[in-house]
Parts: C-alpha cells; structure tokens; sequence
C-alpha cells in the first residue's frame, strides 16, 4: 500500500508562488511516474504536471506551462510542485498521484492518491 500526503497549499495573492510537497511512504518507487492534478468547485479533476519516477522526464498541461515545474527527491521519496505567477484561475484542490506504469494526464489511470490540499489564489 502506498501513502501519499500533499502539504504546502493556502492563501496567496495573484502573481505569488506557493510550493507543494506529496511525501510518498509504503513503497520504493524505482518506475512509473507521479502526478499533480487539480480540481476546482464544479469542474472535473484535471492533469497539471508529472513527472517519471526514474529518468525525471517531465511533462505539463498548457495552462501551467512556463508557470509550474514539477520535481521528485528520490532519497525523500518526495514530489514537489512550485507555483509562480499565480493566477486566480489556479484556485484549486490540488492532488498528488502515483502511478506505477506509464505516466498519464487521465487520473482514472493513477494508482494511488493524497487527501488534497487547498490552494487559493486572491485578484
């Protein structure tokens, strides 16, 4: 069994950064791939970024290109995300996921999940 725990979300004004943490525990990761997804008060969960376990190849949804970099400590079994030029749009629960094959941006094909954490962003 694998526990993902998300940590680093709260208030910021638009333009700010904020940095997200999802500690991985239960379980060695030497493949497939973690993920970052968000989904905002009647909308659908929606891929953000991710990233594969072992060559650290990272992938982004256009909307956080350029904004957001994902990247993994593998000694810490830690996925991070870094949020600048915060818009309100970004407003969100973000989740972490993993997935022990292919790297994906549809979250039906994630593994595993973390309980979320709130990120809003004030105009």
């Amino acid at each position: 069994q694998v526990l993902l725990v998300e940590s680093g979300g709260g208030l910021v004004q638009a333009g700010g950064s904020l940095r997200l943490s999802c500690a991985a525990s239960g379980r060695t990761f030497s493949s497939g791939a973690m993920g970052w997804f968000r989904q905002a008060p009647g909308r659908q969960r929606e891929f953000v970024a991710a990233i594969t376990w072992s060559g650290g190849s990272t992938y982004y949804a256009d909307s956080v290109k350029g904004r957001f970099t994902i990247s993994r400590d593998k000694v810490k079994n830690t996925v991070y995300l870094q949020m600048n030029s915060l818009k309100p749009d970004d407003t969100a629960v973000y989740y972490c996921a993993a997935v022990k094959l292919a790297w994906s941006t549809i979250p039906s094909e994630y593994d595993y999940w973390g309980q979320g954490t709130q990120v809003t962003v004030s105009s």
